[in-house]
């Protein structure tokens, strides 16, 4: 189905640069040619296939398939505003392994960029968050377009509408915990599970279940399912950012300690180092949090530190329980058949670490690898 979805994509995406080019050729050239090109050049496609594959599990037979394709494709849209404004607000110059949007327009207008200036050029900040708001605009606009029946639409407008406040919000506490160098866990957890976990796993996978018309209790399940995963996901994906491999995730190791990003590691990190009366702990952490030219050999250290507490050891416990009771849910939701195996695989995937998720790709035969 991921080709399927690609092939959506290149549609859309020739349309909308084309409707661009109408405009200007320097907005056409600098910015919807470069987002359609972020848009199709990677990405694991992990939201289309949570939607897909719940449709199916529910029982969404071949007169879905249009409209799950369109909404899966605008799910990839919504995903390239989230992580071209995140890049913005975290100052990252790296996504999935290249240059980040705003990176790319500070290198094609270097003299836009003041000497000695910190972090990206004003220029190129407001031009990558130009960019995510376009891709938003298409995303909503592939939405719009579907023909689906009016109770089905109704279904999947109220379902979007709520994910694109939701991500919102997420956004908006994880710039805030930033800013207020916050270690509440509980505050991490509602962070994780806004900006993260219901518009990457709950809600495609409650938009596939509407598509197919599944009944209430089954979507509950569903969404239920998806929440634990989904939380699970980010949970890992905090622990990849502090001791992941760049050639792996595709992204600097120790950004979330530069940029000072409020994360349910860190906070666990305080809290026992706190109870436990480890004052260097948390005077490193206070010291590292936040800092832009954090050194590598100081990174080890706050890796040590970290692993010192135990906290990493109790996120995955927690990553742990969480899939366990996504099974749980999921089991809940009482579907059969191979969608079902295939979705139940997917949740257990994006949790796992890469090597793993790797190793169950390729033991299900599914040619789209992980999920980051």
């Amino acid at each position: 189905m991921t080709a399927a979805v690609n092939r959506e994509l290149d549609l859309a995406c020739a349309e909308f640069v084309e409707c661009g080019r109408s405009l200007d050729v320097i907005f056409a050239t600098d910015i919807a040619e470069r987002l359609a090109a972020f848009i199709l050049g990677s990405g694991s496609r992990i939201r289309p296939r949570f939607l897909w594959w719940a449709m199916r599990a529910c029982g969404g037979a071949d007169p879905h398939v249009p409209g799950a394709l369109r909404v899966a494709a605008a799910l990839e849209l919504i995903q390239t505003c989230a992580l071209i404004h995140d890049d913005v607000m975290d100052q990252s110059a790296v996504r999935r392994g290249r240059l980040s949007f705003h990176a790319q327009i500070a290198l094609q207008y270097p003299a836009a960029t003041p000497p000695q200036a910190p972090g990206p050029s004003p220029f190129a900040q407001s031009a990558a968050v130009l960019a995510g708001d376009l891709a938003l605009c298409w995303a909503d606009d592939l939405v719009a377009g579907v023909d689906l029946d009016p109770p089905v639409r109704t279904d999947i407008l109220r379902i979007w509408r709520a994910m694109r406040t939701e991500m919102v919000a997420g956004q908006y506490l994880d710039l805030h915990g930033q800013t207020t160098s916050s270690r509440s866990a509980v505050q991490a957890i509602r962070t994780i599970c806004l900006k993260t976990a219901r518009y990457t796993v709950e809600r495609p996978l409650a938009l596939g279940a509407a598509l197919a018309g599944a009944d209430g209790a089954t979507i509950r399940a569903l969404t239920a399912a998806g929440r634990c995963a989904g939380i699970a996901f980010q949970l890992r994906d905090d622990l990849l950012g502090v001791f992941g491999d760049p050639e792996v995730t595709g992204k600097p190791s120790g950004d979330d300690i530069r940029s000072g990003k409020a994360t349910y590691l860190l906070a666990l990190t305080h809290s026992r180092a706190r109870a436990t009366g480890a004052t260097t702990v948390i005077d490193l952490l206070q010291d590292c949090r936040g800092s832009a030219d954090l050194s590598a050999p100081t990174l080890s250290s706050v890796r040590e530190a970290l692993q010192s507490t135990g906290a990493p050891a109790q996120v995955e416990r927690r990553i742990e329980r969480l899939v366990r009771a996504s099974e749980h849910h999921l089991a809940a939701a009482r579907m059969h058949g191979p969608a079902a195996h295939r979705l139940a695989e997917l949740l257990r995937q994006i949790a796992s670490p890469p090597q793993q998720a790797a190793t169950t790709t390729a033991a299900t035969g599914d040619p789209d690898g992980g999920a980051r």
